[in-house]
Formats: C-alpha cells, sequence, structure tokens
C-alpha cells in the first residue's frame, strides 16, 4: 500500500484536545487514513511520496456544513441586491425553476472547486429545489463530487408547500410529499455509506418551515431514522420566519420543530439566529447542531448567531459557506475570517480565537455530519488535509502563522488532501481541468438570468 509523509511542518494544528500546534510537524499516511502523527526527525520513516511542509500550515481539510450549490449559477443577482431573506427567495425562485441536470451539474463543480480551492475537504449541500421533470438532481451532484474527488453529504431536500397552499415558493419548484418521500428512500439506498471513511453519506432536508408541511417534516424524521441517516433544515434564520410561524402553526419555530419529532442529536440546523435562552438550553439537551453562516446572514441582514452559548449549552456548531446567492463565494477559509470577526464584533475581541474560529471549520463541522472520523489529524482518521504556504504578499510580515490565514486576506490552500489523495497542487486541481468547466458555467448562468 502507496504511503505518503508530510514532514518539517512549520505549524501542524492537529486540532485535538489539549494539543498544542506542533513546530516540525509529520504526518504519515497509508491507504488513505493518517497512521502516524508527530514532530521531529522523521529518519524511522519511509514513504513512496514525501511533501516538505517547510513555511507552510499543516490543518484539517476544513468541513462545510451548509451550502446550496446549485446558487454559484445566480451571484450578485441584480433584483435581489439588497433583499431580505423572504424577498431575496421569491425573486430568484423563477430563475431557479430553470434548473436542468446540466446546470446543476456545472453548478457544482464550480462550487466545490471553490470549497477544494480553499481548503475544504468535506462539504454538504442542501439541495431542495426540483424543477418539473428534474428527479435525479441530486445524482448529478453526486457523481460531481466523485469526479472533483471531494468528500460530499448530500442532503436530499424537499419543497411542498406552495404559494397556493400558504408556503413560499411557486407551484413550478415543489413535488408531491409521496413523491419526495419515495426518491429521498431512493437515493439513500443507492448512495450512502456509513463506512469509516466513506466518501458519500447521505442526509434528507425539508427545506424549511415556510416551505413543507408539518405532517413532511414528521415523515422525513420517521424514514431518515428507519434508514439510519441525518436530519437537516433552516430553522430561526429570520423574524420574518419566526412570524410565519406564529401565524400559521401558533408556534415558534423550534416549538414547531419538536412537534415535528426534530430534536434529536442527528439533527443540524442552519443559521440557527432567533432562539431564546431557554431554547437554546433545550438545543443543548438535545444536542443538536448549528451550522453557523456568518457571510450569508450579514449579506441578508439575517441576524448574528449566539455561536459561544449554543456551544456552551452543548450544541455541535460549524461552519457554513451557505448558498453562492446569499454569500456569495464558496470559500471556506473567508468563512473562517468572518465567524472571527462576526463574534468579536457581536462580544468583543475575546470572545473567540483563531483557535476556536478553525474548530468550527474542522470539529464542529464533523459533529454536525455526524462523523467521527474527520475533523483531526489524528491516527485512525481519514487522511483529509489542507496546506497552506506563507510566501504570498499578504502574509509577509505575519508574526502567528496560523492566526496570519484568518486575520491576513484568505488565499488559495497550497496542497489540499482528501482520503490520501492529493487533489490540489500548488493551488491548482489536479481532479478537474477547470477552465472549460467555468466557461460553460458562465454561459448556463447567463442563460438562467435571462
Amino acid at each position: 500500500m502507496a504511503k505518503m509523509l508530510i514532514k518539517n511542518a512549520l505549524v501542524l494544528a492537529t486540532m485535538e484536545d489539549g494539543r498544542p500546534p506542533l513546530s516540525g510537524g509529520y504526518v504519515l499516511i497509508e491507504d488513505g487514513f493518517i497512521r502516524e502523527v508527530g514532530h521531529g526527525s522523521t529518519e524511522h520513516l519511509s514513504a513512496d511520496q514525501i511533501i516538505d511542509a517547510s513555511d507552510k500550515v499543516v490543518l484539517p481539510g476544513l468541513i462545510n456544513a451548509h451550502h446550496h450549490l446549485f446558487q454559484t449559477l445566480t451571484r450578485a443577482y441584480p433584483p435581489a441586491l439588497n433583499a431580505g431573506l423572504f424577498d431575496w427567495l421569491v425573486s430568484l425562485y423563477p430563475v431557479w425553476a430553470k434548473l436542468d441536470e446540466e446546470t446543476v451539474r456545472l453548478a457544482a463543480l464550480v462550487g466545490m472547486a471553490e470549497l477544494m480551492l480553499s481548503g475544504c475537504t468535506t462539504t454538504t449541500d442542501h439541495h431542495y429545489l426540483f424543477p418539473r421533470g428534474q428527479t435525479r438532481l441530486i445524482d448529478v451532484e453526486i457523481q460531481a463530487a466523485e469526479e472533483i474527488g471531494i468528500r460530499f453529504h448530500p442532503t436530499r431536500g424537499s419543497m411542498s408547500l406552495s404559494e397556493k397552499d400558504g408556503g413560499l415558493p411557486p407551484d413550478s419548484v415543489v413535488q408531491d410529499e409521496d413523491e419526495i418521500l419515495k426518491d429521498s428512500e431512493r437515493v439513500i439506498d443507492l448512495y450512502h455509506d456509513p463506512r469509516p471513511g466513506a466518501m458519500v453519506r447521505m442526509a434528507l432536508a425539508p427545506c424549511s418551515p415556510f416551505s413543507v408541511t408539518p405532517a413532511l417534516m414528521r415523515e422525513t424524521a420517521r424514514l431518515a431514522r428507519d434508514k439510519g441517516v441525518r436530519l437537516h433544515t433552516h430553522l430561526a434564520e429570520t423574524k420574518d420566519e419566526e412570524v410565519y410561524c406564529l401565524e400559521k402553526y401558533g408556534l415558534r419555530p423550534l416549538a414547531y420543530l419538536e412537534r415535528a419529532e426534530w430534536m434529536g442529536d442527528d439533527v443540524w440546523l442552519a443559521h440557527g439566529i432567533h432562539f431564546t435562552d431557554d431554547e437554546i438550553q433545550q438545543l443543548g439537551r438535545a444536542r443538536v447542531g448549528v451550522a453557523h453562516c456568518p457571510t450569508s446572514n450579514m449579506r441578508l441582514g439575517s441576524g448574528l448567531c449566539r455561536v459561544n452559548d449554543l456551544r456552551r449549552a452543548g450544541c455541535p456548531v460549524g461552519l457554513g459557506v451557505d448558498g453562492s446567492a446569499s454569500n456569495d463565494s464558496s470559500h471556506a477559509l473567508a468563512e473562517v475570517r468572518q465567524a472571527l470577526l462576526l463574534t468579536r464584533l457581536g462580544y468583543g475581541p475575546q470572545a473567540m480565537t483563531v483557535m476556536d474560529a478553525f474548530h468550527l471549520a474542522t470539529r464542529g463541522g464533523a459533529a454536525c455530519l455526524g462523523r467521527d472520523d474527520i475533523g483531526t489529524i489524528a491516527p485512525g482518521k481519514a487522511a483529509d488535509i489542507a496546506i497552506f504556504a506563507l510566501q504570498d504578499l499578504g502574509y509577509s510580515g505575519a508574526g502567528d502563522p496560523l492566526a496570519a490565514l484568518v486575520l491576513c486576506h484568505p488565499l488559495r490552500v497550497d496542497t489540499l488532501i482528501i482520503h490520501g489523495r492529493i487533489v490540489v497542487q500548488q493551488g491548482h486541481l489536479t481532479t478537474l481541468d477547470l477552465q472549460p468547466v467555468v466557461e460553460a458555467h458562465r454561459k448556463a448562468a447567463a442563460r438562467l438570468m435571462r
């Protein structure tokens, strides 16, 4: 079996509890998994491939816990530049109603490439929009992930509550609930891999309280638990959602979630902004995860997630770039920076350290996705590793290499390893000729916007 050795790291941050960053660190990789981690001499080790990480920072691959890859086709969409969430959605639904398999494939490849080039080794995707006749969009995304080489947690999303039934989306992008549940079972049976080191794991993800029925929420939860997969949805993102839930159901969003049988440690939520103190404690007791999406929350003016309070209560908290029409980027390292700065803006300079921010993007994300085989650099873990070089102009003069990655302008990763395979080398993808994909993506985006 081929072995790879990363050695002489300027800084190796394993992200393990109680283990400070190592100077002169090394990592031995064999058959896709980490076999040994240490620092100092590597004379006792042999490898088929050696990566000299002198003057470089070595981290666990970053984990993106919330995204909508199809939205890379509608960045900076003019009618939605200054809109809040509900108006933003209403303006974009008719554009997204024109999605098909080829546009979704291109959107996924572009979004995944962006993530990988920014140090991300694992991403989820919340795909909830299925225009009439488009039944295999999850399959297309999984094929794109296999082509580009990223570890992937697609979620089979859904919308069933259209405008005529009191929901937000138009009829053209919702599905029948029996159809949703049948296809949810199909993709789980076909693609979900529960084994350690799995490259694809499925989850189920009704979109939100304003786009699915309570019945679909409950039936989806029961199906997910029967199949042993996780649950994901948007919740408590805006005050509009809170007003909607109170008016339609007589419940706050979290009480709605509880009634739908969703309070459990197999659930992670996107955004999680507007919770009371008691609700945060309730979430913590149930060990419900939250994907914090700082850029999207700022872009749409949604509010400030109480990250530290959620973590103290016992919630796993990860990081999500969110959809590229509300970010409008898929840069994982930039999102680490945003998380740090936004938390400090809200709660003071000691509210979040650099290592706290990296925890969100590694171990926190892994916990949200229910993975104990990624998120740290340790023996037995999957070999997902991001190596950042510090020779660029933007890092010149930095005293703390780890802090520089977050406090200075975020740039491309130098080397990215996913399951022991080099997928980015010297800042370029090794798995995909990106230029023709980008050209086709631009043309597809122009067609959609017309």
